[in-house]
């Protein structure tokens, strides 16, 4: 049995444009102990997904259509508020885009940690702040002990970062969303938060949600990969078989536009026509049709339905596309 299991999920937003559709009849499942990465452009869906997992979703304007999200028993979607605040933070938990944002500016470190632990375990301040330091220290700052009176800006990106990292981990939830976890950060501290991101998951058996459109990042640390382009999911796989042999041409684009240390130094790199589609405005047919080199008349007026790939191979996983072109 999954550890997460999510279902046809669909999130709308009202807005004065009308109704942007974020996220369209969605399903995937997370495995204890792997790492699943969602991939996809800006504005793809990748972060309402999993927001709307968690009940995060302002309403207004967001709307949660419809769906099931099963954990451990419970279907997350139905469950009260009041049900929902147990779970966030201590059987799941997320780390956002934007730790300076996140955090809040006005409070030390350690009364945004320390909150964590009075509130979901019960424990005493003295000894929220003892956990707070270690876990500090667990993620690699120097002096935990002086960094817990320090302010959100008065700590670097990565150990704003990090600081963000050991909140989400002071529970030890079994399901960790990580989204983009390493934006704006230098490639070295991007190195070491993805390190420090695995070697809490091996000690500790997490199982993570890895939201990003950096491939790369994907390419080291996911199991699985889904990709997303307009709120709906276009290609899933295992990341071997995905990267290998990628069957949508948006997955195609994606991976022909990263650019490599191989291979001649003047051709130039290869990038998608056109942009991403208005949510609120979206063609009939498959939406990656106005950007898509194999576009034929079928793609225009009827939406390909995430099939499996004819032929894969079955140690590929959930190998699926939704493309009326994938061919055996």
């Amino acid at each position: 049995m999954a550890l997460l299991d999510v279902r046809d999920l669909s999130v709308r937003f009202e807005t004065h444009q009308g109704t942007v559709r974020a996220v369209e009849r969605v399903s995937f499942r997370l495995e204890r102990g792997e790492t699943l990465g969602i991939v996809g452009e800006s504005g793809s869906g990748k972060s309402v997904t999993c927001l709307a997992i968690l009940g995060l979703i302002p309403s207004p304007p967001g709307v949660v259509e419809s769906g099931a999200v099963d954990f451990d028993g419970r279907d997350l979607l139905k469950l009260s508020a009041a049900e929902l605040r147990h779970v966030r933070g201590n059987e799941i938990s997320m780390i956002f885009q934007d730790p300076m944002t996140s955090l809040n500016p006005l409070l030390t470190v350690a009364r945004q940690l320390t909150e964590v632990l009075e509130i979901h375990e019960g424990v005493s301040h003295r000894e929220a702040r003892k956990r707070a330091a270690a876990a500090l220290g667990d993620v690699g700052i120097p002096h935990p002990e002086a960094r817990l009176d320090a302010y959100p800006h008065e700590l670097s990106g990565g150990m704003r970062q990090r600081a963000m990292i050991a909140m989400a981990l002071l529970c030890e939830p079994v399901v960790l969303f990580a989204d983009e976890p390493t934006t704006a950060l230098d490639v070295t501290i991007q190195a070491q938060i993805l390190e420090l991101m695995g070697e809490l998951q091996r000690k500790r058996g997490t199982a993570i949600v890895l939201i990003t459109h950096d491939l790369g990042v994907v390419a080291g640390m996911a199991d699985r990969v889904h990709v997303m382009y307009a709120g709906r999911l276009v290609e899933t796989g295992t990341t071997h078989a995905l990267f290998a042999a990628p069957q949508h041409p948006y997955t195609r684009g994606l991976l022909e536009s990263v650019p490599t240390l191989t291979g001649d130094p003047d051709a130039e790199l290869h990038s998608i026509d056109g942009q991403p589609p208005d949510l609120a405005a979206l063609p009939s047919g498959c939406a990656f049709a106005p950007r898509c080199e194999l576009v034929v008349d079928g793609c225009r007026s009827a939406v390909p339905p995430l099939e499996p790939v004819p032929g894969a191979d079955p140690a590929a996983g959930d190998r699926r596309a939704a493309c009326f072109e994938v061919k055996p």
